[in-house]
Order: structure tokens, then C-alpha cells, then sequence
């Protein structure tokens, strides 16, 4: 039969990417993106589908009630590593064998009191529901948790709200013809597990592949960003620029920024504390900057802020208000030391539209810095 054949093909699929998913959170050591419960959800989907085949037809066994109970548990599963890839921390093995148990008992209640029909269209009901609930999370998370993921996310709920729409036609043949509607010779039961076996093809590399970008990003971000402040380097400022020169009219104007006599504050209160200064600032200049505008660490006590589509005036004015800041804010304050403040100069370049003149920005900027500083510091140069 080729609905036989297909569910025991479902088995071989899950349980093989179950190990996988299980080797890849072992990989991933202490955040594991939710892999150890996919491969929890791969596993009990399949000891479900193993269940299956050992039962027969539908009708009323332990088998059943079993396999059931076991494939409401991977949905759980599912859910939970869905919610740990996006940085939810869920429970996993207290509420699956919750369910696991709970489901059991109102199997047999069921059951008792309607009959196996009942009890296995309680199921399909239970299944549609919750991939419903799965797409409307998805789409909900469209502009929040999965907004970096727009088009992954489209693709999931297509595909978890066609077995959900699967389910509920299911329900309906349950309702209308009984258990003879899940004969495995039947064509519906051949369309189901063709779909199932299409999507245990498709997701599980789907979500490996998820756990892969999400990987690279994390990489790509570390690379672009100073590990002290969280800002952007050089190299993530260059490439955070490149979509805005691009478009017609973009570009901005420069502002370095560098902390005066930084060196004494090391010296006398040590590096620890110097690190603590520079946290201290980057608030700083955070709540100065414009929405929208650049914020990069240059190295050591140098910063820099780009403010995007911004004339002489505008930059002029940011500049003055990080200056002003700086200088009204307590940037360390501890037990054993006094309140310590310190100051910025602020070098202005002229506006910059291309690679070029970005280029010939950062000179300029850098020029009317040192003046600043010749000139005796804590001030705004153009």
C-alpha cells in the first residue's frame, strides 16, 4: 500500500534528521537555537509514525491512544524550538510530558464516552488547531521576533497551514464517513502522507539552514562591531553606508569625536575603569545623536557619528549637543573614587555623497579634531 510505504518513509526521514538536529545542538554548546527540542520533536513524531504501522487500521488500541498522545507532544516540541530559535527561553520536559500524559487520560474519557470516532477526530481537531495557531504566531511575528526572516517566515506558515488545512478536511471525513475515511488505501490518506513526507524533505533542512544564517549573521555582526561599546568599527560603519550612498542624494556629513586627556584617566583609575568611561560616553552619544544617524567606535577614546542627509547647520548642532553632554555627565562614580567627568572634541567634515568624498571627509574631519585640540579642547571645529 502507498500510504504504508510513505509513512515508513516518514519514519526513516524524522528519526534520521532527529539525530542530526541532536549532533548539531550538541555543536552549538550552551545556546543551541532550539535544536535539542526539534530533535525532541523529531524523535516523538516519529515513534509516532513507528506506532502506526504497528497498530493496523484505526479503531480503538492503546497503539492509537499512544500515537496520538506522541504526536501532540512534537507539536509542543516544534513550538518550543521555534520559540528558543528566536530567543525565547521555553521549558521543554515538563510540559511535554504534561501533555503527553494529560492527553492520554482524555483520549480514554473520550473514548469511553463517544467512541473511538470521537477520540479521532478530538485528534484531527487538536492538529488543525495548533498549526493554525503556529501560522497566525508566524504571521504575527512578521513585524517583531521574525522580521529579519520575512520571507522564511511566509514560507513555514504556507506550508504548516496546508497540513493544518489537511487536518481539518480530515475532521470533517471523520465526522461524515467514521474510521473508514483513514483506510490507508484510501486516496485522501495517500494525498496526507505525500504532504507529510514533502514537508519532512523540506523543513528539516529548512531549519538547518535557518540555524546556518542565523550563525553567519551573528559572525558578520561580530565582525563589524567593537566588542567593548557594541558600535559599529570602521569596517561595519563602511558597510552600514554603502545602501545610503547608493541612493540618489544620500550621504551626510562626519563628526569625529575624541575624548580629552583619556590617558590620565587610565593612569590614575586603570583600564577597568577606563573601559567603564567609554561604555559611559557611547550612552552618551547614543541620546545625542539623531534617529537614524551612525554611531562608530574608531578605536581607543575616538568615535565617530555620521549624520545621514545632514547640512553644515544640522551636523553643527549635533555636534554641540554630544559636546554638551559629555561634558554635564558623571561617566564613572564609584565607592572609592570621586565623581569623574570628562570632555569630547568634535572635529565636522563638509558633506560627503560617494566612497571618494567620504574619503576626503574623514581627513577633513580629522584636520578641524586636531585644530580642536590645539586650540585647548572641549569644543566644536569645522
Amino acid at each position: 500500500m502507498i500510504a504504508t510505504l510513505l509513512v515508513g518513509m516518514l519514519c526513516v526521514y524524522l528519526l534520521s534528521f532527529s539525530v542530526l538536529f541532536l549532533l548539531i545542538s550538541r555543536r552549538l554548546g550552551r545556546e543551541k537555537m532550539g535544536m535539542d527540542a526539534f530533535a525532541a520533536g523529531n524523535l516523538a513524531l516519529g515513534a509516532a509514525y513507528v506506532l502506526q504501522l504497528l497498530d493496523g487500521p484505526a479503531g480503538s488500541s492503546w497503539l492509537s491512544v499512544v500515537n496520538h498522545a506522541c504526536t501532540l507532544g512534537a507539536l509542543l516540541a516544534y513550538s518550543v524550538g521555534g520559540l528558543r530559535f528566536f530567543g525565547r527561553s521555553i521549558p521543554l520536559l515538563g510540559p511535554l510530558v504534561a501533555l503527553v500524559l494529560g492527553y492520554v487520560a482524555v483520549q480514554l474519557l473520550v473514548e469511553w464516552a463517544w467512541g473511538p470516532v470521537a477520540r479521532y477526530a478530538l485528534f484531527s481537531a487538536a492538529c488543525a488547531l495548533w498549526f493554525a495557531a503556529m501560522v497566525v504566531v508566524l504571521l504575527l511575528g512578521l513585524r517583531t521576533f521574525a522580521r529579519a526572516l520575512r520571507a522564511e517566515a511566509l514560507l513555514l506558515a504556507a506550508l504548516i497551514g496546508g497540513i493544518g488545512v489537511l487536518n481539518a478536511v480530515k475532521l470533517v471525513k471523520l465526522l461524515k464517513g467514521g474510521l473508514a475515511a483513514l483506510s490507508m488505501d484510501g486516496q485522501f490518506q495517500v494525498v496526507f502522507y505525500v504532504y507529510m513526507c514533502s514537508l519532512a524533505t523540506i523543513i528539516p533542512p529548512f531549519v538547518v539552514w535557518l540555524v546556518l544564517r542565523r550563525l553567519t549573521d551573528r559572525l558578520r555582526d561580530v565582525a563589524a562591531r567593537d566588542p567593548l561599546t557594541r558600535l559599529l568599527n570602521r569596517r561595519g560603519l563602511t558597510e552600514a553606508l554603502e545602501p545610503h550612498l547608493r541612493r540618489s542624494g544620500g550621504g551626510g556629513r562626519l563628526l569625529l569625536i575624541d575624548v580629552d586627556h583619556f590617558k590620565r584617566i587610565n593612569d590614575r583609575h586603570g583600564h577597568q575603569a577606563g573601559d567603564a568611561v567609554l561604555c559611559a560616553i557611547v550612552d552618551v552619544l547614543r541620546a545625542a545623536v539623531r534617529e537614524g544617524d551612525l554611531l562608530c567606535r574608531m578605536g581607543g577614546e575616538e568615535f565617530a557619528a555620521v549624520c545621514l542627509g545632514a547640512d553644515a547647520a544640522a551636523a553643527g548642532r549635533v555636534a554641540e549637543r554630544i559636546r554638551h553632554a559629555v561634558a554635564s555627565t558623571v561617566v564613572l562614580q564609584g565607592p572609592d573614587c570621586e565623581a569623574v567627568r570628562c570632555t569630547v572634541t568634535v572635529g565636522i567634515s563638509g558633506a560627503f555623497t560617494d566612497e571618494v568624498s567620504l574619503a576626503k571627509a574623514m581627513r577633513v574631519a580629522d584636520a578641524a579634531l586636531y585644530r580642536g585640540k590645539r586650540a585647548g579642547r572641549n569644543r566644536v571645529c569645522e
